[in-house]
């Protein structure tokens, strides 16, 4: 009875820890409504609501009548010196379908909306306020009513031609250009996807399966599983012991994962992955991992923790002293399994997935307690597994040498980020160059490190990772005189920030200013293409190296286009800050990045990095938008469907 409390005890307070993450996953708007409004000549404007609906959801239209569900309204709450139309709907495509609980003909929007009230300004000095209302359901439940606020004045309207500019102690000015084009082919679900939660899963075996052959851990299994199979009065009682002891390791990692997301959310971790400090901690973090591999130091927790555990997992016995007995594996291995674990955490935790540290720790775990259940099961195995020795410290040092490699990424974005110019990529590669030149000496036994056993020889598996390291090394070499080097592409920096480039087959951005590019397009009567990018954005970077760095995409875009460079982790201070209207809500906008992912998220409905767009001159959309996809064919052929559409 006591073992099944026991048990029944762990999973409720998984349950409790779970509960909370998913809730606060399930707390996304599923419809987004932007008011704006647009003035189209000296007596008419516009009040528009760019409104993005998730997959799945839909918003009722408008005149369904008092007998339907919630219908989309707009409420004036002042209304001076103009004259309002009816409510309509400039965009979206409009669906019908007859509802039997209501006894009616509904009519919603999925995807994409833009309501509209046509304004007539009778007087200069007009001014408009109040909310649009709008009911939204998917096909298991439905939000309460919900008011999207607007205050707009004779100097609110976008019709500034040249630029934006901010009006004293109220919103900012955006000119006809920035107008929404939410059509179908531009929507937010056709930008690349958060990180796969398989990729990170197997991410998790491969970092557990790493930490297995650490010194810190491979010796103990052996002992763990002899001590199971011989305290028991049988076999299938040790087998069990063995089971529960794995599924213990399971549920202490796993919930090191969840504390992690806990503390974090959804925001946060998305944030993460450009912001500065956190990255500059995770750049000292690995080097300080790294350090530890390689013998400066041990980084271990206090012995009298593990002593203590260890004590009363001997006096408790019975699937609790199992716990405890797994509890205290984790602790004495942290030494070993610290840095790798962190290692994943950091790559996992800045891949904008909310799931992702609970994922990669539930992959690391399975992989650390699998073989204490498959060597109690056949425990004959554990006579041809490999003995423990020296070679277990060269998996720590090759670990140490990585590490120290991926720490220079997260320095590099803090550093493009902020403008440092510290870490340009000739100098990042000279960096990848001389650490994968000294693992090749390192695995030939011509470096040695503090735990280092004397070698009398090289081991075939050496030399041949020796071999990969060298070569490694000089695959790189090229890439300091701009070679693109697409195999570290996505780690390395930009090519902008190479020093000399003998080839010269990559795009140039003319602009990274939205509105100074779209006026010279409108002078010099071409289209454009605009490129929102990111310091941070690892995809980017491929995409650069593979796919904007063939010579047919080059010269289309330097060409017959005016290419539009926006970096949307840019930290660098506004002039003035902007203030806009975002869910209902005033936002400030203080960086560059903040501006250009404002114009990203209004202007097209999208949120993710790399995102393609082709515009005209006017701001109209010319051919779709295209993300992630190192397809050549497929990216020169939305190239051309823009140009000849222009």
């Amino acid at each position: 009875m006591k073992k099944k409390l026991i048990l029944i005890s762990l999973a409720v307070a998984a349950v409790l820890l779970v509960r909370p993450m998913l809730a606060s996953a399930q707390i996304l708007e599923p419809v987004k409504c932007v008011p704006s409004l647009v003035k189209t000549d000296d007596s008419n404007a516009e009040l528009r609501f760019a409104t993005t609906i998730d997959d799945g959801w839909h918003v009722y239209s408008y005149g369904l009548g008092n007998s339907g569900p919630i219908e989309a309204t707009v409420v004036f709450d002042k209304l001076k010196g103009a004259e309002a139309g009816k409510l309509t709907h400039v965009s979206g495509a409009e669906e019908e379908q007859y509802d039997e609980m209501f006894g009616m003909v509904l009519r919603f929007f999925e995807h994409e909306v833009t309501f509209a009230v046509p304004l007539t300004i009778t007087a200069d000095d007009y001014a408009v306020s109040g909310h649009l209302q709008y009911g939204a359901c998917n096909n298991q439940n439905c939000l309460p009513p919900t008011n999207v606020p607007f205050e707009f004045g004779a100097t609110d309207t976008a019709g500034d031609e040249t630029g934006i500019t901010t009006t004293e102690g109220g919103l900012t000015q955006l000119p006809p250009t920035w107008a929404p084009v939410h059509d179908e082919a531009i929507r937010e679900d056709a930008s690349p996807k958060d990180a796969s939660l398989w990729k990170i899963f197997l991410s998790g075996i491969v970092a557990g399966l790493i930490a297995l052959v650490t010194p810190c851990v491979w010796p103990i299994i052996p002992m763990t599983v002899s001590f199971f199979l011989k305290r028991s009065e049988s076999k299938r009682k040790g087998r069990r012991d063995a089971y529960i002891y794995g599924a213990s390791i399971v549920v202490i990692y796993v919930l090191l994962g969840l504390i992690i997301t806990l503390l974090f959310g959804a925001s946060a971790l998305n944030k993460l992955s450009t912001a500065a400090v956190p990255n500059l901690f995770f750049f000292a973090l690995l080097v300080v991992f790294g350090l530890s591999f390689l013998g400066a130091f041990e980084i271990t927790l206090p012995s009298k923790w593990s002593t203590s555990i260890d004590a009363k997992s001997e006096k408790t016995g019975g699937l609790f002293g199992i716990f405890l007995m797994a509890f205290t594996l984790a602790l004495v291995s942290f030494s070993c399994t610290g840095p790798i674990i962190g290692f994943l955490l950091v790559e996992v935790s800045t891949l904008g997935n909310i799931l992702g540290p609970l994922v990669g720790m539930l992959g690391f775990a399975i992989a650390l307690a699998l073989p204490f259940t498959l060597f109690a099961i056949f425990p004959a195995w554990l006579k041809s597994t490999p003995r423990s020795g020296g070679w277990m410290n060269t998996v720590k040092v090759v670990l140490a040498f990585i590490e120290l490699a991926f720490s220079l990424k997260f320095l590099s974005v803090a550093d493009l980020a902020y403008g440092w110019g510290i870490l340009s990529r000739p100098t990042f590669l000279c960096l990848w160059i001389v650490l994968a030149a000294l693992l090749g000496c390192y695995l030939l036994g011509w470096i040695r490190f503090p735990h280092d056993e004397p070698k009398t020889h090289t081991s075939i598996p050496a030399f041949l990772l020796a071999l990969v390291s060298f070569a490694f090394a000089l695959y790189m070499v090229p890439g300091l005189w701009g070679a693109p080097c697409k195999a570290v592409s996505a780690f390395a920096p930009p090519m902008s920030t190479q020093d000399f480039n003998l080839a010269d087959n990559t795009v140039h951005a003319q602009f990274d200013d939205f509105d100074q590019g779209m006026q010279f397009a409108r002078q010099h009567n071409k289209p454009v293409m605009i490129d929102f990018s990111g310091y941070g954005c690892v995809n980017c970077r491929k995409m650069e190296q593979s796919v904007l760095s063939d010579e047919r995409v080059a010269s289309v875009v330097n060409n017959d286009y005016v290419l539009i460079t926006l970096i949307v982790d840019d930290k660098t201070a506004l002039p003035e800050p902007m203030y806009v209207t975002e869910n209902g809500k005033q936002v400030k906008l203080s960086s560059v990045g903040d501006k250009w992912s404002f114009l990203q998220r209004y202007k097209f409905g999208a949120n993710a990095q790399p995102f393609y767009v082709l515009l005209d001159g006017e701001g109209n959309s010319l051919a779709g938008s295209r993300s992630y996809d190192e397809d050549v064919p497929a990216f020169l052929e939305f190239l051309n469907k823009g140009l000849e559409k222009y």
